[in-house]
């Protein structure tokens, strides 16, 4: 890890165990990736098993892109450049790997533009990523910006309509026309949509539900307003 920070290797960020010992390569590495504006954070140890799908990890894990990251302007360029009206899914504090990954493959599947990702407590574009996505990081663009809500503000300009998918949402999803410009914003495992964020969606809307478990797997709950989504488009 240290020998990576030194050669000026690309890290997206830097994830340690909270209860790893302060040591002198610790703090020399922390170091480092502040000289290199390198995002790092302590969680526990639980967190970090996720995020690298090992138990070997010594406590610190490094996450690397495995695919090129473009800026909003590109996205925004992308959906005029396709002669299409906007539709992005923005991914509110994602962190399991396997879970951007499956919906990146539903993005693909379903035409969605890109994807925004938050550059801090939330998982990157990983190897683990890449093969969870069966390739489709390859087709779908991803923006990463160190901002949510400010971005949310920037697709507003751009007369973007900003969809939250929320349990507490008072409009099913199925109602919410997404043939106009969309963003769908959809939060991570347990938290949700952060509540700055949860404001600066125009609409917040709902997958019913019959059953005993009170929500869906982050990955899940995409697709389906994903395909909804399709759907509406391909009928409209």
């Amino acid at each position: 890890m240290l020998e990576a920070l030194r050669s000026g290797r690309s890290i997206n960020r830097i994830v340690i165990d909270r209860a790893a010992q302060r040591n002198g390569v610790l703090a020399e590495l922390i170091s480092l990736a502040r000289q290199r504006k390198v995002p790092f954070e302590f969680v526990d140890a639980s967190a970090l098993n996720r995020l690298s799908g090992i138990s070997s990890h010594q406590g610190v894990v490094a996450t690397v892109a495995a695919a090129r990251y473009i800026g909003i302007d590109d996205l925004l360029e992308l959906s005029r450049k396709r002669g299409e009206v906007p539709l992005y899914a923005v991914i509110d504090g994602l962190e399991d790997p396997h879970n951007l990954g499956a919906i990146l493959r539903s993005a693909d599947a379903a035409g969605i533009h890109g994807l925004i990702i938050r550059n801090r407590r939330e998982v990157g574009v990983t190897p683990v990523v890449a093969k969870s996505s069966a390739g489709a990081v390859e087709y779908v663009p991803v923006a990463r910006v160190a901002n949510i809500a400010q971005t949310l503000e920037t697709l507003k300009k751009f007369g973007v309509w900003i969809v939250g998918i929320e349990a507490e949402g008072k409009t099913p999803f199925t109602a919410v026309d997404f043939t106009l410009p969309t963003a769908i914003v959809i939060g991570g495992e347990g938290a949700g949509i952060a509540e700055l964020v949860r404001k600066k969606c125009d609409t917040l809307a709902a997958i019913p539900m019959r059953g005993k478990v009170s929500s869906l797997n982050a990955s899940v709950a995409a697709a389906l307003v994903m395909y909804e989504a399709f759907r509406q488009r391909a009928a409209h």
